[in-house]
């Protein structure tokens, strides 16, 4: 079974006269990278398929009743914009039009009646748009995934500002933290607590916003004011219907709710 070609080209053919709609689908028919070959017979029509279909190519005729051809590119600016426009050749009996055809941004144009060898010209540059438009669309991705990648995907240390001074608290050194209005309580390790700011931090965020921002292999939430440093956790005691107490290594208990002991079965990957 032939599978089409990921690189074709899909195409709009668009004019009320149905020779001039057929003998355009004859010739892209012999076209080798082209894909899907659709028609619309008129101006709405073209706009309906281009909006419900984003062809790569349109060929369009000029003068139509309804709305011409240069209508039908106003309107889909407005809708969908002018980047997502698809790549347009205009077909016109009348050489007067093309001055208009390229003040809209169209590709080419074709003026009835046309050869082969015109038709051909304008498919070589149609090709070689695409191209230009393909690699310029590659460079704008890798440069978005390098600079996704350059980003630190979790926190490793969280800045703290406090009475004018400006502290690095690392997260290895947080075992629990809980929310506190519009703060959090960080609580430190004892053994990494400065014996001359104690061991509980406020940080200004929410606790829902440091938990995205948190490697969910270390900390993970046990309730809705809670998160705990998993390499904290000394033990699970039940208290009843589904719930524990976590007891942490400092001997700190908190409870882990039943709407989040299954993130905590499914990080540890068996049951409790």
């Amino acid at each position: 079974m032939n599978q089409q070609r990921t690189d074709a080209i899909d195409i709009l053919v668009v004019d009320d006269e149905a020779p001039a709609r057929q003998r355009l689908v004859d010739l892209l028919a012999r076209e080798p990278d082209a894909g899907s070959i659709l028609e619309a017979t008129d101006g709405l029509e073209a706009v309906a398929a281009i909006q419900a279909k984003r062809p790569d190519l349109i060929f369009l005729d000029v003068q139509m009743p309804e709305l011409d051809g240069l209508g039908v590119l106003t309107h889909l600016t407005e809708v969908i914009g002018v980047d997502a426009l698809p790549l347009t050749v205009f077909v016109t009996a009348y050489d007067q039009h093309a001055v208009r055809a390229f003040e809209a941004n169209a590709l080419d144009y074709l003026l009835k009646p046309f050869s082969d060898e015109r038709f051909e010209a304008a498919m070589a540059r149609v090709r070689t748009r695409l191209e230009e438009r393909g690699l310029h669309e590659f460079k704008q991705r890798l440069a978005h995934m390098i600079a996704s990648d350059s980003r630190p995907r979790h926190l490793d240390r969280l800045v703290v500002k406090s009475a004018g001074v400006t502290r690095f608290v690392r997260v290895s050194e947080i075992e629990w933290i809980e929310a506190s209005g519009v703060y959090v309580a960080l609580h430190i390790h004892a053994q990494t607590a400065h014996p001359d700011r104690g061991r509980e931090i406020l940080y200004r965020s929410s606790l829902a916003e440091l938990a995205e921002r948190l490697d969910p292999a270390r900390f993970i939430r046990v309730h809705r004011s809670t998160i705990v440093n998993l390499e904290s956790i000394l033990q699970l005691e039940p208290v009843s219907h589904g719930e524990f107490d976590i007891v942490l290594k400092s001997g700190v208990r908190t409870r882990i709710s039943r709407s989040y002991r299954a993130q905590l079965e499914e990080r540890l990957g068996q049951s409790l």
